[in-house]
């Protein structure tokens, strides 16, 4: 059970993997000596891939045996409450596993479902591909937790955030339990936890509300972090905004601040961004506050004494 399970990841993980979720499966597969290869043993060969939807928050990925019309496997991998929707569970099944995926997002693991479909040659979805992941009927393989520990240097950051007056809120598309674990690891004040569906129902003046208390927000879009960003300004916040990917770049330049990380950061972040991070560290954030409101306060008294002085 668990070879099958670490292979659905590996399958449904892409080839040359950049992330560091597909990351941990390529390299737990290889350490089990995993590969996606037919019956024939042959390798499979990947022929689609269905990425995340807005309304569909789960990776799908089309391998076919063999280099003709062989036997389709479908794999898929993403938030369980996605995976449920594709493998059509029971309404029974699917609250224990929910039940299962809160438990172990309370533990701070970042939970993935996984599901496979095998489709025979010569089936109609085989033969001309499916057009919708729903549409494959697939069976539940499992539950996958990865653990994204913090740097030890984080909650001391944050302390020394709030020590400064600095409040900090996270913005994740994690489980809502698993950010809140996270956050409290990280000594995040404690505070609401809003998701992005909560989010999507809220009017302006509902959300801005909502933001004054929530120190964890979750399972966000990516279009929904540029909301926030506005609505933070619009309460009279000076807003700096980190994040490292493509889909951060529109909240990073919105922001008073725009804060990319260097190391893994994409080119159109670091672009987006006033100020780039070299080692990607949190604790850099408030180093670099320190330092700034140091200079700053040197410049006051610098100017003082020659206006006294002269």
């Amino acid at each position: 059970e668990l070879r099958e399970a670490v292979l659905c990841g590996l399958m449904a993980s892409a080839p040359r993997p950049a992330d560091p979720m597909d990351v941990a499966f390529h390299d737990l597969a290889g350490r089990l000596g995993l590969a996606p290869v037919g019956a024939d043993g042959a390798p499979l060969q990947l022929v689609h891939t269905f990425g995340l939807r807005r309304d569909l928050l789960a990776v799908t990925q089309l391998w076919r045996e063999s280099a003709g019309n062989g036997d389709l496997i479908a794999v898929a991998k993403g938030a369980p409450e996605a995976v449920f929707v594709l493998c059509q569970l029971p309404e029974a099944a699917t609250a224990r596993l929910h039940f299962e995926a809160t438990e172990m997002a309370a533990e701070g693991l970042r939970v993935l479902g996984l599901a496979r479909a095998h489709l025979p040659a010569g089936s109609h979805l085989s033969e001309e591909l499916p057009s919708d992941p729903r549409d494959i009927g697939f069976s539940f393989v499992g539950l996958a937790g990865l653990g994204d520990p913090l740097r030890d240097s984080v909650p001391a950051a944050v302390a020394d955030c709030h020590a400064a007056g600095i409040r900090v809120v996270m913005i994740t598309g994690d489980y809502p339990a698993t950010a809140a674990s996270i956050a409290r690891l990280a000594g995040l004040a404690e505070g609401g936890v809003v998701t992005g569906d909560e989010i999507a129902a809220m009017d302006d003046a509902a959300l801005t509300g909502a933001l004054k208390s929530a120190t964890v927000i979750a399972r966000v879009m990516p279009e929904q972090k540029l909301r926030i960003i506005e609505a933070l300004k619009a309460a009279g916040e000076t807003v700096a905004m980190t994040g490292d990917g493509v889909n951060d770049a529109p909240s990073l330049r919105a922001a008073h601040v725009g804060i990319a990380m260097g190391g893994r950061g994409t080119d159109v972040a670091r672009e987006a961004s006033g100020i780039v991070l070299l080692d990607d560290d949190f604790g850099s954030i408030a180093q670099a506050i320190r330092q700034g409101r140091r200079i700053y306060d040197n410049l006051q008294k610098a100017i003082a004494f020659f206006l006294a002085v002269h």
